[in-house]
Formats: structure tokens, sequence, C-alpha cells
């Protein structure tokens, strides 16, 4: 049937060669070849339609799909025949929308990409093992940073402390973020440059986990108690945080996932629009804003990233209230069935919030 083939209006990047040839991965299309249809032939695509789930070729013009088809069905009914425009072989290749992922740190990840990977580790022990392969390639006094570990994987399921860092890092500040990125642990070197000690407070929304007798352990739950190191952690060069993220992207393609929602540093959307200008960002990103900045700068935010560009803009704000579920520190009614101790906490000031809300017009 001549007319089974379908205009469509989803984006180019939606659609991922699975078997990643060098020749099919692309950026963002450039401006110039804009009114050019380009069809791609000889291919397994998988199209998402249950009445129409297969088709052997495509035609795009302006980053949309025109047409899906069969290759007569793309000749005969998307002017294949007559029209000016690029023809790729497929070769027979898989092809299928691509991913979206809803919830991404993406400049986080590409921090991370510098740091111990300790995901998976599965014991206290491991992750000592780890972190003193990681020393061994440092100097004396340079941090050693991480992220990944997950008590609930170990044995006895406890938070790690300062003291089993100090064990194999008496020289180095460590610091090391769990999976979550909730809550982190710090060696003693590391609490003394953030000046953490007895006598240290409890900021709103966070909490330094503590001894018997008043001490730090080494545990910083949620954003506001991190900070007290995090703050303290010299800065990536404009070089580091580009190579970073030029790393997640390359992650990213070699998944599937031609598109994501990312919550990240204003610095990182910075990079990521460099990127769009020079042809190179290699996946669709809405970038979420932190809910809780002053209100000019979200407003500044917004006007610079705008909200229209199908490549790279701004969307929702993105405000957490607890924490997760995975360190007990989600806010619960209750104590926590594995630990009365606790039943978790707010990690926002609500007079604060009440103000943003105001001012948003929210």
């Amino acid at each position: 049937m001549r007319r089974a083939a379908r205009g469509f209006t989803v984006t180019l990047t939606l659609i991922v060669i699975c078997v990643m040839s060098p020749k099919f991965l692309r950026a963002q299309t450039n401006p110039q070849l804009l009114h050019k249809t380009t069809y791609y032939l000889h291919g397994r695509i998988y199209t998402g339609d249950p009445k129409h789930q297969w088709a052997s070729a495509i035609a795009v013009r302006d980053e949309k799909i025109l047409c899906i088809g069969s290759i007569a069905q793309i000749l005969l009914d998307c002017g294949g025949a007559n029209a000016p425009g690029d023809t790729i072989q497929l070769e027979n290749h898989f092809v299928m929308p691509g991913f979206n992922d809803a919830h991404t740190h993406l400049g986080g990840a590409g921090r991370d990409k510098s740091t111990i990977v300790l995901n998976g580790v599965s014991s206290v022990a491991e992750l000592q093992k780890r972190v003193a392969a990681e020393i061994s390639k440092h100097k004396s006094g340079e941090w050693i940073l991480g992220s990944g570990w997950d008590q609930t994987l170990w044995p006895d399921k406890k938070f790690p402390t300062r003291l089993q860092l100090d064990e194999v890092s008496p020289d180095n500040p460590v610091y090391l973020v769990h999976i979550s990125g909730h809550v982190a642990v710090a060696n003693s070197l590391a609490l003394r440059h953030a000046e953490i000690n007895a006598d240290t407070k409890n900021p709103v929304g966070g909490e330094i986990e503590r001894f018997a007798d008043g001490e730090a352990s080494g545990m910083l739950k949620e954003g506001a108690a991190m900070q007290f190191v995090e703050q303290r952690i010299p800065d990536l060069t404009e070089a580091e945080r580009r190579h970073g993220i030029e790393l997640v992207l390359e992650e990213l393609a070699r998944n599937g996932v031609t598109s994501a929602q990312d919550n990240s540093e204003w610095e990182d959307f910075e990079v990521y629009k460099q990127l769009k200008e020079e042809g190179k960002l290699t996946a669709r990103i809405t970038e979420w804003l932190h809910f809780m900045e002053p209100v000019n700068d979200l407003q500044d935010h917004r006007a610079q990233g705008g909200t229209s560009d199908p490549w790279l803009k701004t969307g929702a704000l993105k405000m957490v209230t607890d924490g997760a579920l995975g360190t007990r520190s989600a806010a619960m009614n209750a104590p926590y069935s594995d630990d009365p101790s606790t039943s978790g906490a707010m990690s926002i000031d609500r007079k604060s919030t009440r103000l943003n809300s105001s001012h948003l017009g929210i």
C-alpha cells in the first residue's frame, strides 16, 4: 500500500543507529544544510508504532522525519526519486528511536570522570583499597575525590567513617560522595580544611553526623552540610570541565541516549552552549534551573538559556525538599525501621521557599 508512508515531526536525534559507525554519529545539523533532504535506505528500522513496527527507509529534512516506510514508499511518496538530496546506505543496521534520560546531572558526571569510581564496592575494605591506589598517584596534600559508594551493598550496611579513611590517607584530604549524591564521607584532614569540629553546628537542611563523644564521624548529610567541604575543594579549570562533559556525551551516544533533562551548574550549561556553537553537541539538552537560587539569577539564566531551541534550552525549575531513602535522609513521618534513631529531615528553609515562590508567581 503506497500511502502507508507517513509524515512525522519527530526530531532527527530521536533516531539512533545502535550498531554505531562513525559515519552515522553526527552532532547538530549545520544551519547551511537545512532544507536539504537526506534519505536513509536499507535499514532495519524499529518505529515504535504498533501498527507499522518496521521500516527500511527514512526521509529527513530540517532535522525532522518526513516519511518512514519501505524504500519504494520513500522514493514514490517523499520525492526521493526526483528531489535533490543525500542518500545514506544503512547497510541493514538496526535503527530505533533514541532514549531520553529524564533525570541527569551531566556536569557532575563529567567531574566524576576524573575521580575514583566507587560504584559497586562491596565493603569498606574495598573502598579503602581503591582510595589507597589513587593516593599512590598523588602528592601529599592533594585532594582525593571519588563517588558512587553504596553502603547497602556492604555486609554491615553501615556508613563509613573518617577514621576508616584516615587509615589509608593520613596526609591527603579525602572526600567521597554517596551514589545518591545526598551524603558524603570525608577524612579528618578534609574536615580540618572545612573547619568542622565538635563545636560546629548543623546547618539548616543538613547534618554533620557525630560519634558518641560529639566529634564529627566524617559523614555529611545533604548539600548544606556537604558544602562545608566542597567549597574547599579546588575548582576545575575550564579545560577540565569541558573534557569531562565531552566524555559524558560520548557515553550517552554509546548507550543510545539522544536527549536529556539535566540539572547541573550554570558553568556546565555554558560548556554545552560552547559545544553547540561549535557543532559538537551530540545530545539535545533541556536544563533544569535550581529553584532556590536568587530570583534575579533564575531570570538571567532563563533569558540567557532560552526556552525554544530544539538542541539546548532551559526548562523546569527543580527543588529538592529532602534527602534519599538509601541514606535514610528522606523526611518521613516516623523513624526508619532499620534505624529508629532517625526519621530523615527536610533540606530546605520553608520561609525561603515561600519567598521564591511568591517572587516567581508560583
